[in-house]
C-alpha cells in the first residue's frame, strides 16, 4: 500500500490541478484497515473499523468524488470489491487465486477459514470462461482450501513429476499432527511410503543417493529395508565412492552390506594385481578363504622376485593375520625377514622352525624356509642348538621322502636343482650340527 501512495503523490505533482483528488484517494489509503494477529486489536474491533472505512469509500462513489479522473475512481471501485471492475481487469491479476485474494482483501476480509472454499469456487468460475479448462493446479489449491489434505496430497502425487513436494508436504503435516494415521495395505503409513518414495527416486541420482540415506533413516518401518536393498544398486566406480558407502553400512551395523562391497572391492583389487589392496578389502570383509587366496598370491610374487610389496600392510597386520592360518603364515615370514635384516639370528631362527615344526607354514613352502635358514646354518656363530638342527634335519627328511613317493616324470623336472640345494642343506645341518654339539659339551664341562 505505501508504494502505491507513493506512485500516487507523484502524479499529483505532475497534476497540480487535481492535487485534491489524489489527496483524497490518499487519505483513503492511508485509512484502509489492516488486521495485525500480534496486536491487541480483536476481530471484531478490526471488523467495524474496516466497515467504517468500506462505507467511506463507498460514499466517495456515490459522490462522485473521483468523477473527473477515470483511474482513480477506478481504484476506489477496486477498493470497495466491485466485481465487474477487478474481472475488467484480470489481465493485470493474471490467475483466479488473484483474484480470490482481492475480492478477500476488499470485501470480505474476516472470511472464515469454513468458507474460504466456496470463495475459492466462485472465484475459480469467475475468471476462468466457460471453455476453459481448469489445470491441475486449480483442483490442487480447491482441495487445499476445503482442507481436503488427502485429496491435496493425491492430486499433487498425479500433477507433479516427483515425489519432493509430496513427501515434504506429508513429513510437515504428520510432524504437525494435523494428518491423520492413514495406514497402507503393506503396513507402512502414508508419510512413510511418500518419503520411501522420494528417497527411492534419490538413489538413482549420481550425487544425491547420500542425501536418500537420511530419509531412509526417518521410516522407522520399512527405510532400512529400503536402503539395504538401494544401498547394494549404488556402482563402486572408485574406491574414494566405495569407502562412503562403506562408511555408511558401518554407521548402521549393515553388516551384510558391509562383507558384500569389501568382496566386490578385494576381487577388483586383484584383479589389477594390486594385491595389497585386494589384502585390505578381505580383511576388512573378514573373508578367510580369500585372505587365504591373496596370501598364496603374495608368497608366489615373494619366490618370483625375492622380495615382498606391500611391506607396510604386511608389517602391520597385527591381529587380522589370524583370520586364515595362510595369513598367519604371511605375517610371521615376513617377520621372519624382519628380525633377519634386523641381525636378529637366534630370534629370527626360532621363528623360522616354528613357522615348520607348528605347521604353520604349507608344506609347499618348506624348501624355501629350508633355503632360508642356510645363512643362519653358514654364521661363524652357532645360531640352531642341537635339538633345533636336529628339528631341521627332521623336515628335510619329512620333505625329501615326501617327494620320493612323487612319480618319476615329477621327480625328473629340475633333479640338478633340487640335489644341489639338498647337497648343501645336509652339509650346512651336519656341519651345525657338529658346531653345536661341541659348543653344547663345552657349556656342560
Amino acid at each position: 500500500m505505501d508504494e502505491a501512495r507513493q506512485v500516487l503523490q507523484k502524479q499529483a505533482s505532475l497534476q497540480p490541478a487535481s492535487r485534491a483528488v489524489y489527496q483524497l484517494m490518499d487519505n483513503l489509503l492511508h485509512k484502509m484497515p489492516v488486521f495485525n494477529p500480534g496486536s491487541t486489536q480483536t476481530l471484531t474491533e478490526f471488523d467495524v473499523k474496516w466497515r467504517h472505512w468500506h462505507e467511506e469509500c463507498d460514499r466517495c462513489l456515490q459522490d462522485n468524488s473521483f468523477a473527473s479522473n477515470r483511474h482513480l475512481e477506478t481504484i476506489c471501485k477496486v477498493l470497495v470489491g466491485d466485481e465487474d471492475t477487478l474481472l475488467e481487469h484480470k489481465e493485470l491479476l493474471g490467475t483466479w487465486y488473484h483474484l480470490l485474494i482481492s475480492r478477500l482483501l476488499f470485501s470480505h476480509p474476516t472470511v472464515k477459514p469454513a468458507e474460504l472454499h466456496y470463495y475459492a469456487q466462485s472465484s475459480m468460475d469467475m475468471f476462468l470462461e466457460s471453455h476453459s479448462a481448469p489445470e491441475p493446479l486449480d483442483s490442487i489449491l480447491l482441495a487445499a482450501f476445503e482442507f481436503d489434505l488427502h485429496q491435496v496430497i493425491k492430486d499433487c502425487s498425479i500433477a507433479l513429476n516427483n515425489w519432493w513436494f509430496v513427501a515434504h508436504l506429508t513429513d510437515l503435516l504428520d510432524h504437525c499432527k494435523l494428518l491423520q494415521s492413514h495406514n497402507l495395505h503393506f503396513g507402512s503409513n502414508l508419510r512413510e511410503f511418500l518419503v520411501l518414495e522420494y528417497a527411492s527416486g534419490l538413489f538413482s541420482h549420481h550425487s544425491l543417493w547420500q542425501l536418500a540415506v537420511d530419509y531412509f533413516d526417518h521410516c522407522p518401518e520399512f527405510g532400512r529395508v529400503y536402503l539395504e536393498l538401494q544401498i547394494e544398486r549404488v556402482p563402486l566406480e572408485t574406491e574414494r565412492k566405495a569407502l562412503k558407502v562403506l562408511r555408511i553400512c558401518e554407521q548402521r551395523q549393515m553388516n551384510e552390506q558391509v562383507r558384500s562391497i569389501c568382496k566386490i572391492m578385494a576381487k577388483r583389487a586383484l584383479t589389477n594385481n594390486r594385491l595389497g589392496s585386494a589384502l585390505s578389502w578381505s580383511i576388512r570383509a573378514k573373508d578367510a578363504a580369500f585372505a587365504t587366496l591373496i596370501s598364496e598370491r603374495f608368497l608366489q610374487d615373494y619366490c618370483t622376485r625375492g622380495s615382498f610389496s606391500d611391506l607396510d600392510l604386511i608389517d602391520n597386520l597385527g591381529p587380522a593375520m589370524l583370520l586364515s592360518d595362510r595369513l598367519t603364515f604371511l605375517g610371521k615370514y615376513r617377520e621372519f625377514h624382519r628380525l633377519y635384516g634386523e641381525k636378529l639370528f637366534i630370534e629370527a631362527a626360532k621363528l623360522l622352525l616354528s613357522l615348520m615344526t607348528a605347521k604353520i607354514a604349507p608344506r609347499s613352502f618348506w624348501m624355501t624356509l629350508l633355503i632360508d635358514a642356510l645363512p643362519l646354518l653358514e654364521q661363524k656363530e652357532v645360531i640352531f642348538s642341537v635339538d633345533q638342527t636336529y628339528e631341521l634335519m627332521f623336515c628335510l627328511e619329512e620333505l625329501t621322502s615326501d617327494k620320493s613317493k612323487l612319480e618319476p616324470e615329477h621327480l625328473a623336472q629340475d633333479d640338478d636343482v633340487e640335489s644341489t640345494k639338498l647337497e648343501l642343506l645336509r652339509l650346512a645341518l651336519a656341519r651345525n650340527l657338529a658346531m653345536a654339539i661341541v659348543k653344547e659339551g663345552t657349556f656342560e664341562t
